[in-house]
């Protein structure tokens, strides 16, 4: 058992306490394979409109709900995180867990963070202890990469981490800022897919070429003088022109592990392609870390309608793919508690 956690006011037996955590794309990793020094380091972004909500109650025994197939698929992991968490803090009360909704498994959205850190804070919460995100996801065994999910679901926002260390320390975070709340992002899924996860992620990453130096330099440049100073001052067009290049060279070196291409899924790789050259550097376009969703980043809704009205009229859209426009999402997990009366 770990050592024990600081106490908040437990809450009262009946307590319901629910966990929205937000969907987040992973824009790139900054030195894939560490030529610079230190591997991996992270930029991200929060969204709206995908979210996992978990309720943990009292209860007299232990209960699994779930409100969907999707969510049903999901349940044992998040039945194993409480096991979890009951051995690292010692307490067992019976609970009641109903998983109210879920982001789709293994499609780039960071499901199984944000499931963990949900189910995390929801337990942390009713069992009155004050545990922080990282503690939690470190528990949970979340992190091993990258930081993004974890900083994500406390602050929300543009986010860039700066890879673990190497003795497996969760990577801190470097850069925090909110992206203007006028611009929108087109995300692009194709349910018919799944991105590697796992045993077969490693190994995948693994297999890769090294990634070059100068490669890695470039991609640091790219959000430290672009990414970051256009998000800062609301300049749209260097934030673009620093994501598109990212996205170029990473997904140059993942494309062996994606079947010789950039993009996962090539309905999403045709659509993209169709903005790349049509919206140039007014459109931040890529994968999210390994897909199959993509996205394309915009200067406003109006943008966003008029790209997606002009894809429909160019016959560019795979009817299978889910197309949603959202905005980024500048604030942490929505965290909730009520006493049952």
């Amino acid at each position: 058992m770990s050592a024990l956690m600081p106490s908040v006011p437990r809450v009262d037996a009946g307590a319901t306490v629910s966990v929205s955590a937000a969907g987040r794309l992973h824009l790139g990793f900054l030195d894939p394979s560490g030529t610079l020094g230190r591997r991996f380091g992270s930029l991200g972004l929060m969204v709206d409109h995908f979210q996992t909500e978990v309720v943990i109650a009292s209860a007299a025994r232990d209960e699994w709900h779930a409100d969907s197939a999707a969510a049903a698929a999901q349940l044992d992991r998040a039945i194993a995180h409480v096991q979890r968490l009951r051995e690292q803090c010692g307490r067992g009360a019976p609970l009641a867990l109903r998983l109210r909704s879920v982001l789709p498994a293994h499609a780039g959205l960071g499901s199984g963070t944000q499931l963990a850190l949900a189910v995390g804070r929801a337990f942390a919460r009713w069992q009155g202890l004050d545990v922080p995100t990282p503690t939690l996801a470190a528990w949970l065994d979340r992190g091993r990469r990258s930081g993004i999910g974890i900083a994500g679901f406390d602050q929300g926002g543009l986010l860039v981490d700066g890879g673990p260390s190497a003795d497996g320390t969760p990577a801190p975070l470097l850069a925090r800022m909110a992206l203007p709340e006028a611009w929108r992002i087109v995300v692009v899924l194709d349910p018919r897919l799944q991105g590697l996860s796992g045993a077969l992620e490693a190994g995948a990453i693994a297999a890769l070429p090294p990634f070059a130096r100068t490669e890695a330099a470039e991609l640091c440049h790219q959000v430290l003088m672009r990414v970051l100073p256009g998000a800062a001052d609301g300049a749209f067009a260097p934030f673009a022109a620093g994501i598109n290049r990212m996205q170029e060279l990473l997904g140059t070196h993942f494309a062996p592990a994606q079947g010789g291409s950039p993009l996962t899924s090539a309905s999403v790789g045709r659509l993209l392609q169709w903005v790349r050259a049509q919206a140039g550097d007014q459109a931040a376009t890529g994968q999210s870390s390994w897909g199959p969703t993509g996205f394309a980043i915009v200067p406003s809704a109006a943008a966003a309608q008029r790209l997606l009205d002009d894809a429909r009229a160019a016959g560019v859209i795979d009817p299978a793919l889910a197309l949603h426009v959202v905005a980024a999402r500048n604030r942490g997990a929505t965290v909730r508690s009520a006493t049952a009366r």
